[in-house]
């Protein structure tokens, strides 16, 4: 990794309102996200996506196996550094996403980052969901919902998380975040305001094995009313996102 100046990477994390006294941030996670060399487009968003406080939270380590469902380059770039040479980064592209353009068609295998060459694509329908090995984390942002809406098929949601699990090696991490919908709403909102009722993710989870280990509350919006489409631009960027960590027992 190239090294990154202690002004520098002061500065930055303090623009981002991420430096802490009372709890200070692993240095890996912190010099991953400061790193200059990271595009600027992606640096842009680090105040609302809070980065530092998601990759701590998570605890990622060098050599660690991760996959990205529903991927996406800001956080799949990260993961890579991260993780290091010894490690990799599987994104998952759902064949369904695919079909309608909500994701690029690129084939098992393809590795689409040349600066990055541990991220590697995985495609198939949700419904198959595996990876070629055993890895410590899967994160899913953002997307959870979407597995119950029409576009997916919809998915076999618990067939899907217990492939999951079944993925994970003994003590790995199903780490899901996504747009709070109303307290009991269930999934009335996941097709309109796409949105998804907490308690949901957490039956879910329940039901496939998982223990739930803890949440993050770096992403919480008190102010959002939670009734808005995510993509209105009155809270676009700034909806109430719950971060769940969730474990499969050793």
């Amino acid at each position: 990794m190239r090294q990154v100046g202690i002004a520098a990477l002061v500065a930055a994390l303090s623009i981002a309102g991420m430096v802490s006294t009372a709890q200070a941030i692993p240095s890996i996670v912190a010099q991953v996200v400061a790193d200059t060399t990271r595009p600027q487009a992606d640096r842009d968003l680090d105040a609302a996506r809070k980065p530092v406080e998601l990759l701590d939270f998570v605890g990622i380590t060098k050599g660690q196996k991760i996959v990205d469902v529903f991927p996406g380059p800001y956080f799949d770039r990260m993961f890579a550094t991260a993780v290091g040479p010894t490690g990799i980064v599987y994104m998952f592209i759902p064949t369904e996403a695919v079909k309608v353009k909500d994701a690029p068609d690129l084939p098992s295998g393809t590795r689409p980052f040349v600066d990055h060459p541990n991220i590697v694509v995985q495609q198939s329908p949700i419904n198959a969901f595996s990876v070629p090995e055993p890895v410590d984390v899967v994160w899913i942002r953002q997307n959870y919902h979407d597995l119950y809406d029409p576009f997916m098929g919809p998915a076999d949601v618990p067939a899907f998380n217990k492939a999951v699990f079944k993925a994970l090696k003994p003590g790995g991490l199903f780490i899901v975040i996504d747009h709070s919908g109303p307290d009991g709403s269930g999934l009335a909102s996941t097709n309109t305001t796409h949105r998804i009722d907490a308690a949901v993710v957490k039956r879910d989870m329940a039901a496939a094995g998982f223990v739930f280990e803890g949440e993050s509350d770096a992403l919480r919006n008190p102010a959002d009313p939670r009734t808005a489409l995510v993509f209105d631009k009155s809270i676009r960027g700034h909806t109430d996102q719950f971060v769940y960590k969730f474990r499969k027992p050793r």
